[in-house]
């Protein structure tokens, strides 16, 4: 197993991409911390991690807190002794076009996915420096590459997360410590279930193989950059779309 004894903390693990890398680290072999906001949610990811045989926690975090990142990360630390690896998944969205977006909507996403993915790198990057190893793998999007209608925000803090993920690569890499990001596609998670079939069609037919994307396959990216296997890739943003390119 890829990923034996490595400890892991996913941040959104409940649901979507998230609960599908818990399960693929979990598979691998991780003891995999399964981060969110609800804690039936947590319980039941929890409970399929143990279920496919492998060792998870759940812990009830809201990234864009401070104090609950902290308090999640001395936990994993006290109760396991070291941190192998951080996937920053969570994330939001608020559409609107520029000329309709509120404050509260723009606020909201840079808030969890932008502020969020800061703290928690920053709560953990000690003790991997201390160690001398560690991995962080951070959720960009091709909407952070290329834009995309009505999501302002959302792009301006997935082209962020892009940013920070060159930044950290150069500060940390020196010091044993991995940083990259994974860049999805049009993905089938619950974020979709809102969108209508005509529109999921179009979205399906931008793409060059005709099919949105499964959270598994962006999951079967982020073990692979977990494990030793990428030990040279630091400071990369792998797109994961299918091929689409706007």
């Amino acid at each position: 197993m890829r990923l034996e004894n490595k400890v892991a903390i996913v941040t959104g693990a409940a649901q979507g991409i998230g609960l599908a890398t818990a399960l693929k680290f979990a598979r691998e072999g991780a003891i995999v911390q399964v981060c969110d906001l609800r804690a039936d949610a947590i319980e039941a990811a929890v409970a399929q991690c143990r279920a496919a045989g492998g060792r998870a926690f759940g812990h009830r975090v809201d990234v864009t807190q401070r104090e609950q990142v902290d308090a999640m990360v001395a936990a994993v630390k006290a109760a396991h002794g070291r941190i192998d690896v951080l996937v920053n998944n969570a994330g939001i969205t608020k559409d609107a076009r520029l000329q309709r977006m509120t404050l509260q909507q723009f606020d909201s996403v840079i808030d969890v996915n932008l502020r969020g993915v800061f703290h928690c790198a920053q709560a953990v990057v000690d003790t991997l420096v201390e160690q001398g190893s560690g991995v962080i793998l951070n959720a960009s999007s091709v909407v952070g590459l290329y834009g995309n209608f009505g999501q302002t925000n959302y792009a301006a803090s997935k082209f962020g997360v892009i940013g920070f993920t060159k930044t950290w690569s150069r500060e940390l890499g020196p010091k044993g410590i991995r940083v990259n990001a994974v860049a999805p596609g049009f993905i089938e998670t619950p974020i979709l279930a809102t969108i209508p079939d005509k529109v999921l069609q179009h979205m399906r037919e931008q793409v060059p193989l005709h099919r949105l994307g499964k959270p598994e396959e962006i999951a079967n990216v982020y073990a692979f950059l977990a494990s030793d296997e990428a030990s040279y890739v630091n400071g990369a943003v792998i797109e994961v779309s299918g091929g689409m390119t706007v």
